[in-house]
C-alpha cells in the first residue's frame, strides 16, 4: 500500500507539473485566427477522452452536440463552471464557433459527458449578467484566460466592457 501511495504521489507531482508547462504554452500553439491549430485539435481530442471518461480534469467535460451540417455527433472539451449552485459554460472563443452554432442548431440540447452522459439543456445568460460568470470563469479556466483580454483579478466592471463577446449558457436538466 506504502508502495501504491508513493506512485501515485509521483504521478500526481508529474502531472501538476506537465500541466503547469502545458498551461504556459503561447496561445498559438493551440489556436490561430479564433480556430484550432493541429496541435490544438490533439490535444483537445485527447482531453476530451479524459474528460468523458470521468478522470479529474480542473472541471472539464465533453460537449456533445450533432453536427449542423453533417449531422454526426461532434465533441468539444469546455470547463463546466459553477457560481451560486448553478452550472454554466462559456465560449472563450466567442459566438461564431462551431459548438455553438451547432448547440443553437439542435435547440441548445446538448450531451455532457464527465464520466456519465448527461442529457441538458444550454439557455444563453444575458450580455449584462455575464460579467460575474466570466469572472468566476477565468479563476477556474487557466486556458480561457489568454482568450478573454481582462485579468482575472480584475473588478467585474471590467468584465462589463466585453461581456457581448462571450456567449454564456446556464446548464439546465433536459426536461
Amino acid at each position: 500500500m506504502l508502495r501504491f501511495l508513493k506512485v501515485a504521489a509521483l504521478l500526481a507531482v508529474v502531472a501538476g507539473a506537465f500541466v503547469f508547462a502545458w498551461t504556459r504554452l503561447p496561445i498559438e500553439t493551440w489556436y490561430r485566427d479564433g480556430r484550432p491549430t493541429r496541435f490544438g485539435k490533439a490535444t483537445n481530442r485527447t482531453m476530451g477522452r479524459f474528460a468523458a471518461l470521468g478522470v479529474p480534469a480542473f472541471g472539464m467535460v465533453t460537449l456533445e452536440v450533432p453536427g449542423r451540417k453533417s449531422g454526426r455527433p461532434t465533441s468539444t472539451v469546455l470547463v463546466l463552471a459553477k457560481k451560486d449552485g448553478r452550472e454554466y459554460l462559456v465560449s472563450m472563443l466567442g459566438p461564431k464557433v462551431d459548438w455553438v452554432r451547432n448547440a443553437e442548431a439542435a435547440g441548445y440540447d446538448v450531451v455532457l459527458k464527465h464520466g456519465r452522459r448527461r442529457l441538458v439543456h444550454l439557455t444563453e445568460v444575458a450580455v449584462e449578467e455575464r460579467a460575474p460568470l466570466l469572472k468566476r470563469y477565468l479563476e477556474l479556466a487557466p486556458g480561457g484566460r489568454p482568450h478573454i483580454p481582462v485579468a482575472v483579478d480584475a473588478p467585474v466592471e471590467e468584465f462589463e466592457a466585453v461581456a457581448a463577446d462571450y456567449p454564456v449558457f446556464w446548464v439546465e436538466p433536459r426536461a
